[in-house]
C-alpha cells in the first residue's frame, strides 16, 4: 500500500479541453506522462510539468510492462470512442484508473471494464464531478427520508445542452501538429475535420452519443443514486428519423425499472435537447427549469438541478422539514479517487456504480438508432435486448491495431 501522503504517479492521457480540467484537478501528484494527439495541447500542459515525459500514443506506455512500474494510476479524457482502450490496458496491467463519462462508448465495452477491475483489484472512479457535491447529497437524504413519498416516476430533461447535427462537417488536411490517426484509434478510418477535434466530436455516432451521451450521466446519476437503481428491464426511444451520422437535435427515452427492496418499481423519462417535457413542468410552475431531475411521488414532488432543489407542492412543501444530513461531505472528486488509491478502498462512483449508470444511458442510444418508437426488452444479465437491430449495437469493431 502507498503512503497516503505520498504523491501518486500519474499519467494523464488528454490534456485538453476537459483533459484540462481533469489535470488540475489531479495536479499536486506526481505527474509523470502527459499524452495527447495534438502537440499544441501537450505543450500547453508541459508548461506546467516540466517534467513530465511527453507521448501522442498512450499505447507506447501502457503496453510496456516496465513503463508502467513508474505508475500508480491513470487519468482517461479523451473522446468517447477512446475511452475503452486505455482504460482497459491500464487496468491489465494493474494501474488505477479515472476516466470520464460516459464511460464507453458501448455497453459490452464498460461490462468487460467492470471485469477487468474487479479482476486486477483497481481503484477507480468515472468522471461524474457533480457527483461530490453537496447538493446532491441533501437531495438523495430528502428522497430516501420520504420526502415525496414512494416514487414512482422520475422524469430527467437537459435542455441547456445542444450536442447534435445534420450532416458531417467538411473535411480537410489534417494539420501537422494532430497525430490524426491516433485520435481516430478504433474508429474506421475518414478525414480530418475540425468539425470532430478539438470539440465537436460529440456530434457523430462515430465518436459519441449526442446530448444524451454527454449528459445522461450527469444528471440521472442523481435518480440512480436516491432510488439505489440499477438496470432497466425494457425502454422505449422516441425522437426524429435517426440519422446513420449524426446524434438528434431531441431524444427521449423512457425507461421501466423493476421493483428492488423496499423500492417501488417505477419509470423514468429522460428527454435531451429539443425534447422538454413541457407539461408535467408547466402543471407545477417549473417554466424557468432548464435542466433538472424530477422525482414524483405519493405525496409531492422534487425537482433538482447541479446546485439547488425545491419540493412541492406548496402544501407538501410547508410541512416538510430536511432530515439532519447523513451523507458526509465529499473531498472532491479527484480527491476522493486519489485517496481510495492510496487506500485500498474504492470511491462512490466507481466503475461498480458508474458501469450500470453508462449502460442505461447508452440504451437510450441504441433504443433510438435501432428500434425508434418500439419498447424493447433488456436483460441486463444476458446482455441482450429482444431487438436484434439493438443487440448488433452493444458492441463496435475496433480497427486493427486498437483492439485489447
Amino acid at each position: 500500500m502507498r503512503d497516503p501522503g505520498a504523491p501518486a504517479r500519474l499519467m494523464v492521457i488528454g490534456v485538453g479541453g476537459r483533459g484540462a480540467d481533469n489535470l488540475a484537478g489531479v495536479a499536486k501528484e506526481r505527474i509523470t506522462i502527459l499524452c495527447d494527439v495534438d502537440r499544441n495541447h501537450l505543450d500547453a500542459a508541459a508548461q506546467k510539468f516540466p517534467d513530465a515525459k511527453l507521448v501522442s500514443d498512450y499505447r507506447t506506455i501502457l503496453t510496456d510492462p516496465v513503463a508502467c512500474a513508474e505508475l500508480d494510476g491513470v487519468v482517461v479524457s479523451t473522446p468517447d470512442h477512446t475511452h475503452y482502450l486505455p482504460t482497459m490496458l491500464a487496468l491489465q496491467q494493474g494501474l488505477d484508473v479515472y476516466c470520464e463519462k460516459p464511460l464507453t462508448q458501448t455497453i459490452a465495452q464498460a461490462r468487460r471494464l467492470l471485469v477487468a477491475a474487479r479482476d486486477n483489484d483497481c481503484i477507480t472512479q468515472m468522471g461524474i464531478q457533480i457527483h461530490a457535491n453537496a447538493n446532491y447529497r441533501r437531495v438523495v437524504e430528502a428522497i430516501q427520508a420520504g420526502a415525496v413519498g414512494a416514487v414512482r416516476e422520475v422524469i430527467v430533461f437537459v435542455n441547456g445542452t445542444a450536442w447534435s447535427a445534420n450532416e458531417l462537417p467538411p473535411s480537410k488536411d489534417a494539420p501537422a501538429h494532430v497525430a490524426w490517426d491516433a485520435w481516430l484509434g478504433p474508429s474506421a478510418v475518414r478525414p480530418y475535420s475540425e468539425g470532430y477535434h478539438p470539440m465537436g466530436w460529440r456530434r457523430y455516432w462515430a465518436f459519441g452519443g449526442g446530448t444524451t451521451a454527454d449528459m445522461g450521466c450527469h444528471f440521472i446519476d442523481l435518480a440512480f443514486w436516491a432510488l439505489d437503481l440499477d438496470a432497466p428491464t425494457s425502454l422505449l426511444a422516441n425522437g426524429p428519423e435517426p440519422l446513420p451520422e449524426c446524434a438528434p437535435e431531441g431524444l427521449r427515452c423512457e425507461f421501466a425499472f423493476p421493483t428492488r427492496g423496499r423500492r417501488q418499481a417505477l419509470t423514468l423519462r429522460w428527454h435531451a435537447q429539443k425534447d422538454r417535457p413541457e407539461a408535467e413542468l408547466a402543471s407545477r410552475g417549473l417554466e424557468k427549469w432548464t435542466n433538472g431531475v424530477l422525482f414524483v411521488g405519493d405525496d409531492g414532488w422534487l425537482i433538482s438541478d447541479y446546485s439547488r432543489h425545491e419540493v412541492g407542492p406548496e402544501a407538501r412543501k410547508a410541512g416538510w422539514k430536511a432530515p439532519t444530513p447523513s451523507l458526509p461531505p465529499s473531498p472532491g472528486h479527484y480527491r476522493e479517487w486519489l485517496r481510495g488509491c492510496a487506500l485500498r478502498t474504492q470511491p462512490s462512483c466507481s466503475f461498480e456504480y458508474g458501469v450500470p449508470l453508462t449502460e442505461t444511458v447508452l440504451l437510450a442510444n441504441v433504443a433510438f438508432r435501432a428500434a425508434r418508437g418500439k419498447r424493447i426488452a433488456w436483460d441486463a444479465a444476458a446482455m441482450r435486448t429482444d431487438d436484434a437491430a439493438a443487440n448488433a449495437l452493444l458492441d463496435l469493431p475496433a480497427r486493427d491495431g486498437f483492439s485489447a
